[in-house]
């Protein structure tokens, strides 16, 4: 059946050039005004059509219909997802409005649903009340040559979508649309930092030591060097050395690459934004997020109640800040500094304690019973002050050093953002790091300790704030979308058997 229809569709493309007219479209550029603009400037006088109203648009034919002396087709473009209904028949002078040429007439009955077309004409209404170009000029911009998905709104194979997700997008507006939102999204983001006076840098992606981040590395080789590189992890410890270098506030939005599973909440490549302040502390980076969020929110929904699955989610400021310690003790009943109870809990979990240390298993009762709790309130929760031992980037609380200030944030069970009070201290920072590359045999992250970051350190970094990002969690919440395949136009598949 496919193979039939794409025989009819490439006679009818070699109809069309008999007709001297080019399928693939015309060279020069061509000026259409976006629908959006068209409908919203469409203007009626006492309840009539004003006069004289034209409009030229361009876009994909998604609805066609031929009734022998006259078709009826809708054209979609970006910027409005029902599209705009183009009237053509041919001309006929003792019947205004005009219509199209002979040659141009021949095209239109060439015409399959997928073409993308221009039309150039009168702006009038039907007597339906529809707003429709009646075309003088038709122009092909392209001729398609494979039909539209048919039904797209009843598929359930969403492979189909990801693999080939120009054809969601093509005949999905509501997928087009969370596309757009994620542009708005970034957009914010990037207005917001440059009125906060942050720069936006870019640091490499090929890296000969990766840090930043307990993950698993890809790793590839620079065949003219002959070394083994890793795809970061983080940019973390770059941006850190341009605040040594006296660039004061700076961020990036870096694709990272970790080398781990993949769910509904997890990709192999993903966007994160990372930015440093210096003279900032974990404090201010919490103001940033909310507002980040918070205004994201507002301008892609013109609110800060958004839904979200079946539940609701309230992104108004101030958010929730709660310390770790508190919320361990009050959801899994044990102090985080009493190693017998913090043990007994964890076997009471089924989780395994034997050989580690204790602020690991700690973490590991937090993700068990914790985590779950917070997934379960109406609204984003800054959670406070994590356990030093696994927060080898970060600065400790003087009063308390076996206390981090670090937070994350979580809302509907998704960690969104992580930030710290920079370590700035070089002798502490590379303890730390020794003690990661003491730990890769265990699969933690460091492979070689980043001498040259503890010698910028060396060099003075000045206290600062730094802040993550998770992008994808970020768009997935603002736009209702419960899987990050839905918001990565290519998301990483298994190969199709």
């Amino acid at each position: 059946m496919l193979e039939k229809v794409q025989e009819d569709r490439l006679a009818k493309l070699e109809a069309i050039r008999t007709l001297g007219i080019d399928p693939c479209g015309p060279c020069a550029p061509y000026a259409a005004e976006r629908i959006d603009a068209i409908l919203a400037r469409y203007q009626e006088v006492d309840g009539q059509p004003a006069p004289d109203q034209r409009a030229d648009a361009a876009g994909r034919i998604i609805l066609l219909r031929d009734m022998g002396k006259m078709m009826f087709a809708h054209i979609r473009d970006e910027s409005h997802p029902k599209g705009i209904q183009i009237c053509l028949r041919k001309d006929q002078p003792e019947k205004p409005p005009a219509g199209l040429g002979e040659t141009q007439w021949k095209l239109a009955k060439l015409l399959d649903l997928g073409d993308i077309v221009a039309a150039r004409g009168l702006l009038h209404k039907t007597r339906t009340g529809e707003i429709t170009i009646f075309a003088d000029n038709l122009e092909l911009m392209v001729k398609s040559q494979l039909p539209m998905p048919e039904k797209w709104h009843g598929l359930s194979d969403v492979q189909t979508r990801y693999r080939q997700r120009y054809l969601d997008l093509m005949t999905n507006p509501d997928s087009l649309a969370v596309f757009q939102k994620r542009i708005k999204i970034i957009e914010t983001f990037r207005e917001l930092l440059k009125a906060r006076g942050f720069s936006e840098v870019e640091t490499p992606t090929l890296q000969s030591i990766y840090g930043g981040a307990a993950a698993r590395p890809f790793t590839t080789h620079h065949n003219a060097l002959d070394i083994d590189l890793f795809m970061r992890i983080s940019p973390e410890l770059y941006l850190k050395r341009l605040l040594v270098g006296g660039m004061e506030r700076v961020y990036e939005f870096a694709k990272v690459f970790r080398n781990e599973g993949i769910d509904t909440r997890h990709n192999p490549e993903f966007t994160l934004m990372e930015l440093y302040q210096a003279y900032a502390d974990y404090n201010v980076m919490m103001e940033i997020t909310e507002e980040l969020v918070t205004e994201s929110a507002q301008r892609v929904s013109g609110s800060e109640r958004l839904a979200y699955g079946e539940r609701e989610i309230n992104f108004s400021r101030p958010w929730s800040r709660r310390k770790y310690r508190d919320l361990v003790l009050e959801h899994a009943g044990v102090d985080w500094k009493d190693d017998a109870a913090v043990r007994a809990k964890a076997r009471a979990l089924r989780l395994d304690e034997a050989n580690k240390d204790l602020a690991v298993v700690v973490n590991d009762i937090f993700e068990a019973v914790v985590e779950p709790a917070l997934a379960a309130l109406d609204h984003p929760t800054f959670v406070l002050d994590y356990p030093a031992e696994i927060c080898p980037l970060t600065r400790r609380d003087p009063a308390d050093p076996s206390v981090a200030f670090r937070f994350e944030c979580f809302v509907a069970g998704m960690e969104i953002a992580n930030a710290y009070t920079e370590l700035n201290d070089p002798a502490v920072q590379e303890a730390n790091f020794r003690e990661q590359v003491r730990g890769e045999a265990a699969g933690e992250t460091m492979r070689v300790m980043d001498e040259d970051f503890v010698t910028a350190l060396r060099h003075g970094m000045p206290p600062a704030g730094g802040l993550g990002i998770g992008i994808d969690r970020i768009i997935m919440l603002l736009t209702n979308t419960t899987s990050i395949r839905d918001v990565v136009l290519f998301p990483l598949l298994r190969p199709e058997a």
